[in-house]
């Protein structure tokens, strides 16, 4: 797999805790669910001991349609050779990763660094660090095949390292509308990752938050589903208590609700963005 092109984009979201694994029911404003709360299980129970822990934040991993949830593999772990029966989408949240073909040089991926799995393609994951956390987000059931099931889907796969990331800034995407009191150095900034952000279909996008700036979504055509990449998000439905949620906490909203986020960090805040609809955020100076 080699480096690629890639891009980006943005929003907030909501407030109530939940028990893992609780879907969002349609009648539900928003969902909070804080890193702290997340329930870890095994990823691959077959392996037991040797297999990484899995965080489940919404959907049924093991069950019909999609889903997502965090990876948090052992310092110097390193997977067999495998395949899944579906495709997935992996950000990078802390530590080093790498996924490839079983003979490819590591390719080590840091924070914000983005990849894609086709379903059927032998490969191995491995981890660096002694704090690896990863988000992953499938269509469809999550399973563990050995590779002699590999089967050809049609789909490459893309490993784009953090450095090779293209952003954004707001006057390029006409869903983010900017206060003329900041400028686009500092501003919001976002990249595009994968689907059609002008259709109906999903999407999914990263945005920068620098410290100091505030979003805003103001009665959304869409619901989305989002979780810290980095930095300390603030994070609070209008009209509601507010919660500082740190890298691979997750949020939910439905559609129309309004909810505003900050950052509270110097560095700025990155957040993971699943949207199925048009968008609309603001930004200004907190």
């Amino acid at each position: 797999m080699a480096s690629a092109y890639t891009g980006l984009v943005g929003a907030c979201l909501g407030l109530r805790a939940v028990n893992a694994g609780e879907p969002a029911g349609t009648g539900t404003p928003s969902i909070v669910r804080p890193f702290a709360d997340v329930e870890w299980t095994q990823l691959n129970p077959a392996r037991g001991a040797a297999s990484p822990q899995a965080g489940a934040l919404w959907g049924e991993r093991a069950g019909p349609g999609p889903a997502g949830f965090l990876l948090k593999p052992v310092d110097g772990f390193r997977s067999p050779p495998h395949i899944h029966g579906v495709a997935y989408r992996g950000v990078v949240i802390s530590g080093l990763l790498h996924n490839d073909d079983p003979d490819a040089a590591n390719m080590w991926m840091g924070v914000s660094s983005y990849w894609t799995q086709p379903a059927g393609e032998v490969h191995v994951t491995a981890a660096k660090g002694g704090d690896c956390l990863a988000y992953i987000e499938v269509d469809d059931l999550f399973d563990v095949q050995p590779a002699s099931a590999a089967f050809d889907s049609g789909e490459r796969a893309l490993n784009v390292e953090r450095d090779n990331i293209v952003w954004l800034d707001a006057s390029s995407v006409r869903w983010v509308r900017q206060s003329a009191a900041l400028s686009p150095s500092d501003g919001v900034r976002v990249a595009f990752l994968w689907g059609d952000p002008q259709g109906a279909t999903p999407y999914g996008v990263l945005l920068q938050v620098p410290g100091g700036v505030r979003c805003e979504t103001v009665g959304s055509a869409a619901s989305f589903r989002s979780v810290v990449i980095d930095g300390a998000l603030v994070q609070q439905r209008v009209g509601g208590p507010h919660a500082r949620l740190e890298p691979g906490s997750y949020f939910y909203a439905s559609k129309g609700a309004e909810h505003q986020f900050w950052c509270e960090d110097a560095e700025g805040c990155t957040v993971y963005l699943r949207a199925d609809g048009p968008l609309e955020l603001w930004a200004r100076p907190r």
